[in-house]
């Protein structure tokens, strides 16, 4: 299974245990009038549902694992030079981060009038070029993808050791 896969199927897991633990809710409690017999079987017991749930909640830590292992080993190139998936990811998400802060930069204006007390009038300046903010955020956004698309395409290279066929 790629990695790819395996981000695909965690949130599988997390949905079918969602279900499960419905499950349970709907089938550990009857109501019955009073005097009236409790049903002989069910279709699927309690046990049987805690048991599946048990299997999903083993498959969710043992693909955790193996996506954390291939998180780390996996290596990519940056302008950093060559790091782990895991900081890669770390990278792109502050480098994001830093273009929205640059975008924020940008559209405020060089110079921008603000009204004081008394009549007094203020004007803010900007001590920076916002234009130039305008281009390192759309520099600071390039960089971020071009980290994302390198992500993606060595989460579509690496294999992982897990089967999830049963859930997919």
């Amino acid at each position: 299974m790629y990695l790819a896969d395996a981000v695909k199927l965690k949130s599988i897991l997390r949905k079918q245990l969602e279900q499960l633990v419905e499950e349970v809710d709907r089938i550990a409690f009857i109501d019955l009038e009073k005097g009236e017999a409790l049903p002989t079987g069910q279709e699927r017991t309690l046990l049987d549902v805690e048991s599946a749930m048990d299997e999903v909640r083993r498959d969710m830590r043992t693909l955790d694992r193996l996506v954390y292992a291939a998180n780390l080993s996996t290596t990519i190139e940056t302008t950093e030079g060559e790091v782990p998936l895991v900081e890669a990811i770390e990278l792109a998400t502050q480098l994001r981060a830093k273009a929205t802060q640059f975008q924020e930069l940008a559209a405020r204006p060089k110079r921008e009038f603000q009204y004081g007390f008394e009549g007094t009038t203020v004007i803010r300046h900007a001590l920076y070029d916002p234009d130039a903010y305008r281009v390192k955020a759309q520099e600071m956004e390039r960089a971020a993808h071009r980290i994302s698309n390198a992500i993606n395409a060595a989460n579509y290279r690496t294999e992982i050791d897990f089967d999830g066929t049963r859930y997919m």
